[in-house]
């Protein structure tokens, strides 16, 4: 995406806005830090010379960011020395230590998203006997190699047995319900973004912060800033954000699914920002100042209200089908309804879906869907059996629309739907692949469809057990009109 050295004077702005706005809900902030996990990765070149990176770590890297001038409401445990590190273990590391050494003052935990938020949880997890080691004798790990981090470690890393101890009794357990403010016991929310994809993440993040708020405050792409969330303690269900029009010119194509394709002899109808309809569904068209015209990002937004003039509006999912085995499409808040409605059945073991991603297996005949579950076992002992796990395949066809279940039941077009439980930490994996192929570790979103021959043998060789769908899915003939 082009960008040009003026946005960050826009984006600051908005980025400017956000602690105002929290701070009505949630005061005093000023009193503590937030403990951030941010990262960047290295630059490359495009064929022409031009510096091409991900929109965060042009930001990281920016002026803006680096001499930003000192704001209470906004300090960070994280030197910007370990945000800058582009080697992600010593980065995560160096911050992880640092909100560790500085857990009292911790008011907010966040990332970009949530995910970025359990993979630092994640990191705790397997990594907190070395953290404490170094808390301990005031020794930073010698794995920790980056000059800069080491010099601007040497000054917050001091030796305190009392807060190696503690770090100890909380994490040597096994058990990290409510990690979260168990470690950092004043944080009074968690920053990230859990609107869209995002969603399935909520469940994970209320076991480890104890049911903490959730706060959703700006709604921001690669392509363009657009806008903020006005009540952001509000419910992920009930988040609107606000567009901006000075982020660029924004402009809506009416989304209506079923409503025949448009053909190139009758162009697309938009609609301009103060014109759109509350309740409607649009396609988010954006021009920006640095030089996309009439760009589809490829967001379904509705619109929720206003707030003066200005529409707000709730994000509903991307548009991109992710499985279509014949007729069918199944989007991606489709397939996430599905997981949840078949994830109810897990309640009663005390288990839970961590993640998935999904491929359409065209392979068998008829093709099928295939569902990559990884679990989160609270008691192994009281586990899911294989009939509930089967149950769990057919709950999520029921919960799919009428023309999958039409191929399914009638015309014979798709096989039983599969569920194939993966291997604990498989999708940390996967997103170390990710990032060793390019990724951004700020902007990485688990692929909620796979196709990719290395991913899937990946997912292949971490398969613990499979479940087919016992039976059809319940479907019905619709009486269509003729006339």
């Amino acid at each position: 995406m082009p960008t040009i050295h003026e946005e960050w004077d826009r984006r600051q702005k908005l980025y400017s806005l956000l602690m105002p706005v929290m701070n009505l809900y949630v005061p005093g902030l000023d009193k503590g830090k937030g403990l951030y996990f941010l990262f960047v990765k290295s630059e490359t070149k495009t064929p022409s010379g031009l510096v091409a990176r991900p929109v965060l770590t042009g930001y990281y890297r920016s002026e803006h960011f680096k001499k930003r001038p000192y704001d209470p409401y906004n300090v960070y445990t994280s030197p910007d020395e370990a945000i800058l590190c582009v080697d992600s273990f010593q980065s995560m590391y160096a911050q992880m230590l640092c909100g560790l050494l500085m857990h009292k003052e911790v008011f907010r935990v966040g990332a970009v998203f949530a995910s970025g938020l359990l993979r630092a949880i994640r990191f705790l997890q397997v990594h907190w006997q070395q953290l404490a080691h170094d808390i301990s004798t005031g020794i930073l790990n010698p794995k920790i190699t980056d000059p800069s981090v080491r010099e601007c470690l040497a000054g917050i890393l001091k030796p305190s047995q009392e807060l190696a101890d503690f770090i100890i009794q909380e994490c040597s357990g096994g058990n990290w319900e409510r990690i979260i403010t168990r470690i950092w016991p004043n944080t009074k929310y968690l920053d990230v973004i859990v609107t869209g994809a995002m969603a399935q993440y909520i469940p994970t993040l209320d076991y480890f912060s104890g049911g903490l708020p959730l706060a959703c405050t700006m709604y921001a792409s690669s392509e363009c800033y657009f806008g903020l969330n006005l009540k952001p303690m509000s419910k992920p269900s009930e988040v609107s954000y606000t567009i901006m029009p000075n982020m660029g010119y924004f402009e809506f194509l009416p989304h209506d699914p079923s409503a025949p394709p448009l053909s190139r002899d009758s162009p697309p109808r938009l609609v301009d920002l103060a014109d759109v309809e509350v309740g409607k569904e649009y396609e988010l068209v954006i021009t920006t100042y640095a030089g996309l015209c009439r760009y589809r990002v490829g967001d379904i937004l509705q619109v929720t209200g206003f707030y003066n003039s200005a529409p707000q509006f709730q994000f509903i999912r991307r548009k991109n089908v992710l499985l279509s085995i014949d007729s069918d499409k199944t989007d991606e808040a489709e397939l996430q309804k599905a997981v949840e409605n078949a994830s109810l059945l897990l309640r009663e073991f005390n288990t839970s879906v961590v993640e998935y991603t999904s491929f359409a297996d065209t392979k068998t005949i008829p093709g099928h869907y295939v569902i990559y579950w990884e679990l989160l076992v609270k008691d192994p002992s009281n586990s899911p059996t294989d009939t509930v796990l089967k149950q769990c395949c057919l709950a999520m066809e029921e919960s799919l629309n009428a023309v999958y279940r039409q191929g399914r039941v009638a015309d014979n077009s798709i096989g039983p739907l599969e569920i194939r439980v993966v291997k604990s930490g498989t999708f940390e994996e996967l997103m170390d692949y990710a990032i060793s192929r390019g990724a951004s570790i700020n902007q990485y979103k688990v692929p909620r469809c796979v196709n990719f021959t290395p991913i899937m043998e990946l997912l292949d060789s971490r398969v613990l057990s499979t479940y087919f769908s016992p039976a059809a899915p319940h479907w019905t003939p619709e009486r269509r009109r003729t006339d």
